[in-house]
């Protein structure tokens, strides 16, 4: 359909990308006369900051544990060079020889299933890579081959990713039933940073839950709903949640980083953590 629009070149190269002769021939970089740039550009500072404040705390390896409360970026923990926590996820399947932080061991699954999320991807590739840098906007690369060659294939193991983010997640439920202790760990007590796991770990699954993979492997691969009904209504409960999957992958992303900060300044000593009860 391009065939006899493409403008006379004068450089005996020809152009890629959305430039190249195959394509029509729009001379404009873009139509769009609203500021498009904001919102790949506030995905871009937003990402950037949750990389530096979460590796400056998984390198930080000091500040992650004050009774009942542990940072769901250092649980579980599987070093010998944790802190002891009583009662908390403290499972030594590394020894002594682990020197880093116990946090590096841990947080590659949560990340890689967000990394490989698709609508991280999405939001990074725009940001970053301006992989296209919004809608109606050209594609201003050259080439573009998609997720089919190294190394963007394999964004295609997000769902091996959701099944270790699912038995984190469960940890980090732990972890929350775990805040109703107070210092001395005895039951029955609420703080506020119990109010902040909660809230958190909510999110989190609602965002787990709320995944593409989930839903397909919910409801996947039927061909008569009518004769899976329970599949079904699963599938129906997770279609709702993916509806927001967007919002809660924003508002995950910052609960664990506040409730993470939150554990920080208690147990650095700058806040005291307020009792309820």
């Amino acid at each position: 359909m391009a065939t006899g629009t493409e403008p006379h070149l004068k450089s005996e190269q020809e152009p890629g990308g959305v430039r190249g002769k195959t394509r029509a021939a729009i001379s404009a970089a873009h139509l769009r006369t609203d500021r498009w740039w904001l919102a790949p550009a506030a995905t871009a500072a937003v990402l950037s900051a949750f990389v530096v404040y979460a590796t400056w705390r998984a390198f930080a390896n000091a500040d992650y544990y004050a009774a009942p409360y542990v940072s769901p970026f250092y649980s579980p923990c599987l070093a010998e060079n944790c802190e002891p926590m009583r009662g908390g996820p403290n499972w030594e399947i590394f020894g002594s020889w682990w020197g880093l932080s116990p946090a590096l061991l841990i947080l590659i699954f949560p990340l890689g299933f967000r990394m490989t999320c698709y609508y991280y991807r999405k939001a990074y590739y725009r940001g970053f890579w301006a992989s296209p840098p919004a809608c109606a906007v050209a594609e201003p690369h050259k080439k573009y081959s998609g997720e089919t060659r190294f190394p963007l294939i394999l964004q295609n193991i997000h769902r091996y990713f959701f099944y270790a983010a699912v038995p984190v997640a469960g940890i980090l439920t732990y972890d929350t039933v775990l805040a109703f202790r107070d210092e001395h760990y005895e039951w029955g007590h609420m703080g506020l940073g119990t109010l902040v796991f909660l809230v958190n770990i909510a999110l989190i699954w609602a965002y787990t839950l709320s995944c593409h993979s989930c839903r397909h492997i919910v409801g996947g691969q039927l061909k008569h709903f009518s004769k899976h009904p329970v599949r079904y209504r699963m599938w129906q409960w997770v279609g709702k949640l993916n509806e927001h999957h967007m919002l809660l992958a924003w508002t995950s992303l910052v609960s664990v980083a506040l409730a993470d900060f939150y554990v920080y300044l208690v147990a650095s000593g700058a806040f005291d953590d307020p009792r309820f009860f």
